[in-house]
Order: C-alpha cells, then structure tokens, then sequence
C-alpha cells in the first residue's frame, strides 16, 4: 500500500470511529432506547473497531512486504531441485505450476529466447508449450533485458478470440548478465498490475534466474571432472606401455602361455583405460583394475615386487571416482622401486564410524620433507605431482573438501597415501560388490 492510500485509509477509519461513537452517546443520554439495542450497538461498534484494527495491521506495508518475500522464497525453495536441471520443458512447466500456487496470477509461463517453455493457469487449453512467442511485449522484454507491462489483451497477443487474459508482467531471465528467457505474470484484469505484483515478478525472476546460474556451474563443474578423468586416462605413462610389451616380448620366447595371458589381459586394461566413462565406480572395480595393472608388473619385476592387500568386504560396494586408487599404485611401483632388493606394496581399505579409507603403502626410496610439501604440484616428480592433483581435485569434488589425499614419506624409508572418503554405495548394497578375494 503507497503512503497516500495509507493516509485515505486512516482518515476514513477515523471519520467511521468517530460517526459510531457520536451516535452511540446520543443513544445513551438523550434516546430512551432499550437495553438490549444499547447493547447491540455497543457490541457491533467494538467489532467494527476490532476489524478495523485488524484490517489496518494486514495492510500495513511491511506485513505485505513480509508475505510477499515468503511467498517468492518458497516458491525459489521449491523450485530448485527442479531448476537444478537446467531450464527446458519439463522443469518450466513444474516451476509455472508452482508460482501460480503462491501469487495472485490467472497464469504463469516461462519462456526462452524463442518459445514457450512452460504455461500453468488459466488459458493453459491454448497457450501452446512449445508454440514460438507471439507477444511484442516478451520480445522487448529479452532485446532490452528490461521489464514489460501488458496492459490489454491487444498487448498480449493472443489469437484465441475466447481468451480471458487481459494483462501481464514480462520479466526477463538471466545468466551472467544476458537474458535467456522471461518470467511471465498474466492476470484477467489491468486493475492487478500493482507494485506488489511487479516487486514479487522481479523478486522470483531474479532468484530463478540465480538458480539457473548455479545449474549452469553445476554442469560445468561435471565437465571439469570428465575432462580430468580423460587427461588422467591420457596421462598412463608410455613407458608403462613400453615396459609390459617388451616384458610380453621376451615371455613369447620363455613362457608363450603365460606371453598370450599376458597379451589379452593388457588389451582389456587398455580398452578400459581408453574408454572408461563412468566417473564413480564401486571401489571393487577400482581394485580389480589395479590388480590387473600390478600383472604386468609383477610380471616385469618379478620377485622384485611383493603385493598385499588388506581390504575389508564391507566397503567394496562404495563408489570412488574412476582411476583413483591405480595412479597411486603405479606412483609407488615408479618412485618407490628401489636399484636393488624388494619393494613391498600394501593396499588396504577400511571403514570407520563415518568415512572410508584407502591406503597404499611402500618402503621403497621415499622422499625428503620438501618434496612431500610440493607432491601436488602439478609436474613435479616426473607427472606424481598431476596424477595426485587430479584424484585429490576430484575427490573434494564429489566428496566435498574434508575429503581427498594424504601424503607422508620419509626418505629411505617408503610412502604413504591415504584416500579418504564418506562412503556412497551401489544400489546393489555391500553383499552384491563382495565376493572377490585378496591377493
């Protein structure tokens, strides 16, 4: 309510007050009216005045205020996990459905730059989702990222003669600044187009429009996380490659069984690093690939490297991102492989009152204080350092930053790296992952 309605509102509540209360001291001194009337008039002159207060109170403005912001932050509440999604068809149309719910609108469309993406409300019969925009108004509103009043049926644009929608609010959509669609109010009459109907428009617009924002980070933050998994995938060092075929060409002469075992083993390991697409996997597929990476080393070194596993069946159906626990293995057999004697390798897997842990452990070379401060750092130590960025960049981000990697060493004495996570697991549960031994 502006300041000068508030002020006619007062006047004539006082002038009503006033009238009443003349009247009824005329009644009491000079009429000789009976009791019960007197009481009567007493009694309707209280309510009036009770419901005059209470009716002054509703329309104070900061109570308007106030139930105006309820109703465009539960509708924005509402509407997220939909918007989440990004902004089509389908989460148009559930978001329209809910703002016709909580404001004063006949309709309520969302549109693109082209068409119309969802319509709930009256007219719903006609208003075509899918159908391209027909209204100058929305036009103007997008080109001029401003806006729009539609104040007649003319204005709105509809070819349906039976239409009942005679004015609306156009409020552009954005992101990053640009419009990518509109928010649309109609109403059945002009006599709606108020301030608090503009105000609560423009309020759920830019919310929505935040919403969409943060869809849009959400998938470019997945993307990020493919693209490293990808470069992760690129980065199997080549004389990996190398390495195990010279080893399967020098076991054709020695071993030609174990050569061709060898053979079709490493065709499957690289058709799956190559061609991996899934970012989180149960952690026994994680582990059966490392036990197929350690084949062929074991198969390079021979005696020279020992493997134990310590991996309790209870956490082998939680999902780790793809290619998190086989860099940390090949970092150790690279690094830690000592000019002569044993390397031991461990790798066990836990689970505590509230997170999982994933250890690989070795006491090969190790490193100095100073280089374990910079193992992160992406290049150092011959690619560890890109390798274990990457897992620990997409751990936080799937697990969120009080998950990821630790790292201690001590040189000449081995290397630890622990990945630590809060458990998600597939939908098969922990009694479909299970059934893999150890080594």
């Amino acid at each position: 309510m502006t300041p000068r309605r508030t002020i006619l509102f007062d006047s004539l509540l006082l002038f009503a007050v006033t009238v009443l209360a003349i009247v009824a001291g005329w009644v009491l001194i000079v009429a000789d009216t009976p009791a019960w009337v007197l009481s009567a008039s007493l009694a309707g002159l209280t309510l009036i005045a009770m419901g005059s207060v209470v009716a002054r109170w509703v329309s104070r403005p900061d109570h308007l205020k106030a139930m105006q912001s309820d109703s465009i932050l539960d509708i924005a509440n509402r509407s997220l996990s939909h918007l989440r999604k990004g902004l089509d068809a389908e989460t148009a149309g559930e978001v329209c459905r809910l703002a016709l719910m909580r404001t004063e609108a006949a309709a309520v469309a969302i549109t693109d730059t082209e068409q119309i993406l969802g319509f709930a409300g009256l007219g719903e019969d006609h208003h075509a989702v899918g159908g391209p925009i027909l209204t100058r108004g929305t036009r103007e509103a997008i080109e001029l990222n401003e806006h729009r009043i539609l104040e007649s049926r003319a204005d709105i644009g509809c070819p349906e003669r039976s239409c009942l929608l005679r004015a609306a609010i156009v409020v552009p959509l954005e992101m990053r600044g640009r419009p990518v669609g509109t928010l649309k109010f109609y109403y059945t009459t002009r006599r709606l187009l108020n301030e608090t109907q503009v105000a609560m428009a423009e309020g759920l617009a830019r919310l929505l429009s935040t919403q969409l924002e943060l869809s849009e980070l959400d998938r470019q933050t997945e993307l990020a996380c493919r693209m490293e998994l990808k470069a992760l995938q690129a980065q199997i060092h080549p004389h990996f490659l190398f390495n195990t075929i010279n080893t399967i060409a020098m076991l054709i002469r020695t071993d030609p069984d174990r050569a061709r075992g060898l053979l079709r083993d490493f065709a499957r390991f690289y058709r799956r690093t190559l061609e991996a697409s899934e970012e989180l996997v149960p952690l026994q597929q994680e582990i059966e690939f490392v036990r197929t990476y350690l084949t062929f080393e074991e198969a390079r070194f021979g005696d020279r490297l020992e493997v134990a596993e310590d991996i309790d069946p209870s956490v082998l159906a939680v999902y780790v991102p793809s290619f998190a626990v086989q860099p940390i293995v090949e970092n150790a057999v690279q690094h830690g492989m000592k000019a002569e004697g044993v390397l031991h390798i461990g790798i066990t897997a836990r689970r505590t009152a509230d997170r999982v842990t994933v250890e690989v452990t070795d006491d090969g070379i190790g490193m100095s204080p100073d280089d374990v401060d910079r193992v992160f750092e992406p290049g150092f130590g011959k690619g560890l350092g890109i390798a274990l960025k990457n897992v620990d960049d997409r751990l936080k981000g799937h697990y969120g930053p009080d998950s990821g990697l630790t790292v201690t060493s001590e040189e000449g004495s081995g290397t630890r790296v622990c990945i630590a996570i809060e458990p998600v697991y597939a939908e098969g549960g922990v009694d479909d992952a299970q059934g893999s031994g150890g080594r």
